[in-house]
């Protein structure tokens, strides 16, 4: 249906309304019911008893004015759009009109093609955009899929990434069942071509110093130069962070802060234990099973135990690099509202330590206690769901909190996450010890069973800077949006588990990470 198929109801309220007849006229011929009415009295009778979609309302009126109608009528109907029509542009009733909340403003004289403008922006804007949608979509699509004709670098993912995490938003909003399944469905082509592009180039990549960014390299890439500038950093890490969950809360922080993005591929397993880990020490986790022979013990599958070291690892990088700081870098991990309202109390004291690190939790405790939660799926039965959770829980959280106050001081704010997650689709079987580890991603342990075609395989961990546990110990890496089950009771956990948040495996979900400096604007 085209927009000037759909009736409209426009009240324009002007003392000087028998001089506008021409625009109403040619509002009228665009499809939309325009009544006039000449005081604001009339005004404030009438929009308390008939429905209008918006309202043009001039400034300057007899007896009663613009201002005081607008207020009359944001008191009856706080969500019909008002724009307000003026011949003063005063910067002080501007600031009056917007603070009682016009939604646009037009300056005396105006044409018909101002208004219609106006009014099509205000009222048909989403309608517009939703029916250019498909097209536009369908045009990107093509040209995406033209690009996979052709070998693909590193920075050629990315920016397919944020491309299809572009469009995962828009499409969200405009709720388009169809085109979603289609964006689906790309997105599972996409990640199918870029594990054979990790399994052919991640190996190589760990021999070489032409190379992404990886997870051992974000302290060095983003923060250490910042500290050699002698400048405060504050790092935070947001555990389980995907790109577009980052897109719905940048323009948010952007409002304090102006956030330069860059992006990191996240080392295999993409699990915190590894990932995190590896961030914070600047080494592969064959390194770190060096220093901490115990750390991934048989069975500890608990986070708490298995970064319980970061702060120390932070230090020893630093050392490894020569870095000298004026005080003692300091770290916070926030498991839960508690935690993260008394560091955000005290966030203050914190003003002239050099490097502070902060660890959240709160999206992945979202992540996996959705699989455990009734509740939780309830709240967020799919991604469009959950990154409305999450942005909800950011806006009235200790972190947001927290980065208010860095926007008022002088200071640099690394955000960052270890890996990101994906919706488990298929379920992929899977033999193994016992003493094999428990992750639905990925999994270690000795003579581990599968189908090849639906993971990456490691006979050798030494090829991945990966620790090795014994003699036969191998490593395998779930491909697109596979999980693994074991024979037992199969079709019980493929239920159970199917269509939860999972990481671990390859996919650009997981490993194609948002890495953002921001800096107050102050």
């Amino acid at each position: 249906m085209n927009v000037r198929d759909v009736s409209r109801r426009i009240l324009w309220v002007d003392d000087e309304i028998e001089q506008l007849q021409a625009h109403i006229i040619f509002l009228r011929e665009k499809g939309f019911e325009v009544t006039p009415v000449s005081s604001g009295d009339d005004a404030i009778a009438i929009v308390g008893k008939e429905d209008f979609d918006l309202v043009l309302l001039d400034e300057m009126m007899p007896v009663r004015d613009g201002l005081s109608t607008l207020e009359e009528i944001k008191e009856l109907r706080p969500n019909l759009p008002v724009v307000m029509v003026t011949k003063s542009e005063e910067e002080d009733l501007m600031e009056q009109a917007i603070g009682k909340k016009i939604s646009d403003y037009l300056t005396k004289p105006v044409n018909p093609s101002q208004v219609l403008l106006v009014i099509k922006r205000l009222l048909d804007t989403k309608k517009i955009r939703g029916d250019h949608l498909t097209r536009d979509y369908v045009q990107s699509f093509n040209r995406m899929n033209q690009r996979l004709l052709d070998p693909m670098g590193w920075s050629d993912w990315i920016d397919a990434y944020r491309q299809m995490s572009t469009w995962e938003l828009e499409i969200s909003e405009f709720r388009d069942v169809g085109l979603a399944q289609t964006h689906s469905g790309q997105r599972k082509e996409w990640n199918a071509e870029f594990a054979k592009y990790i399994e052919k180039m991640y190996p190589r990549w760990l021999k070489s110093k032409e190379r992404p960014d990886l997870s051992v390299d974000v302290v060095s890439q983003h923060v250490i130069p910042h500290l050699k500038q002698n400048r405060q950093v504050f790092f935070i890490v947001v555990d389980c962070m995907r790109l577009d969950q980052w897109m719905i809360i940048q323009p948010i922080i952007e409002e304090y802060f102006t956030v330069d993005l860059d992006f990191y591929c996240s080392i295999l397993p993409t699990a915190t234990p590894f990932s995190r880990n590896a961030i914070f020490l600047g080494e592969f986790p064959d390194k770190l099973h060096d220093l901490y022979p115990d750390l991934w013990g048989r069975g500890a599958t608990e986070e708490s135990s298995l970064n319980k070291h970061e702060p120390e690892l932070m230090k020893l990088q630093l050392e490894r690099k020569k870095i000298k700081l004026k005080g003692e870098p300091m770290y916070s991990k926030v498991l839960d509202a508690a935690e993260g309202d008394n560091l955000a109390r005290k966030i203050s004291t914190y003003q002239h330590t050099p490097l502070m690190s902060m660890v959240f939790n709160f999206v992945d405790i979202l992540a996996h206690g959705r699989s455990e939660s009734d509740i939780l799926k309830e709240l967020a039965p799919n991604e469009t769901a959950f990154r409305s959770v999450m942005k909800s829980w950011f806006e009235h959280s200790s972190l947001f909190e927290i980065l208010k106050y860095l926007s008022t001081i002088d200071c640099h704010v690394v955000v960052t996450t270890d890996h990101g997650s994906v919706i488990a689709g298929r379920a992929s079987l899977v033999r193994g010890k016992r003493e094999a580890s428990t992750n639905l991603r990925y999994k270690y342990g000795d003579n581990l069973n599968c189908n090849q075609k639906e993971v990456i395989f490691v006979k050798d961990p030494a090829t991945y800077r990966l620790p090795k546990f014994g003699i036969s110990t191998t490593y395998i890496f779930a491909r697109e949006d596979y999980y693994f089950v074991y024979p037992t009771q199969y079709h019980h956990y493929e239920s159970k588990y199917a269509d939860t948040f999972q990481h671990g495996g390859v996919s650009m979900d997981e490993m194609i990470l948002p890495v953002a400096t921001l800096k107050p604007r102050r």
